[in-house]
């Protein structure tokens, strides 16, 4: 017998290890091509996908089907890609303070760059600098860009996962169009 998505969270509710196995099965690659888009880094979308469903699991009890339960593990995604990122920045200056202070007498490289794995292989270039611009966007705009974009999801379902109106998700991926458009012509513009 298939249980329905509202038996899976009560049993979930429950700490039934099954219904967690079933839940992770069916929303294994929404979540780690969510946060893929995000961190950019195929090892670090891998961790940050195990923290997204540890979440789900100690924070299914909040979990009132208020929104969907897409919209929710969404929302987790995101705010997780986020405070990932958030840490990796800290870290990296911390890395470039201790360097500039001679504990280890050089600058910590930055990562190689982003290759996204449905990226063909004469497109990681673009895709490198596409990624790289769309992550200098604000962070709504960022978060907008992808759901919408990376994710396709509706300017309805961004709205949910955003917590703002249809309107507002407009009007945050055109200013991230223009926002883009801007910043790779500059990068073009540099470069040929």
């Amino acid at each position: 017998m298939q249980l329905t998505e509202w038996e899976l969270i009560e049993q979930l509710k429950l700490k039934n290890n099954g219904a967690f196995k079933i839940i992770v099965d069916t929303w294994q690659n929404l979540v780690y091509n969510t946060v893929l888009g995000f961190v950019q880094n195929e090892e670090d979308a891998e961790d940050v996908s195990q923290e997204v469903f540890i979440q789900v699991y100690e924070s299914i009890k909040n979990f009132k089907g208020d929104s969907k339960f897409s919209t929710w593990i969404y929302r987790i995604s995101v705010s997780k890609s986020l405070d990932h990122l958030r840490k990796k920045k800290r870290k990296k200056r911390f890395a470039f303070i201790e360097s500039l202070f001679g504990k280890d007498d050089e600058l910590i490289n930055d990562p190689p760059d982003f290759l996204h794995p449905g990226v063909v292989l004469e497109n990681k270039e673009n895709a490198a600098v596409l990624f790289k611009a769309i992550t200098a966007l604000p962070k709504n705009q960022n978060i907008a860009f992808i759901l919408n974009k990376v994710e396709g999801l509706t300017y309805q379902q961004i709205s949910e996962i955003m917590e703002v109106s249809d309107s507002a998700v407009d009007s945050l991926l055109q200013r991230a169009k223009t926002n883009l458009r801007k910043n790779l012509e500059t990068h073009y513009h540099f470069n040929k």
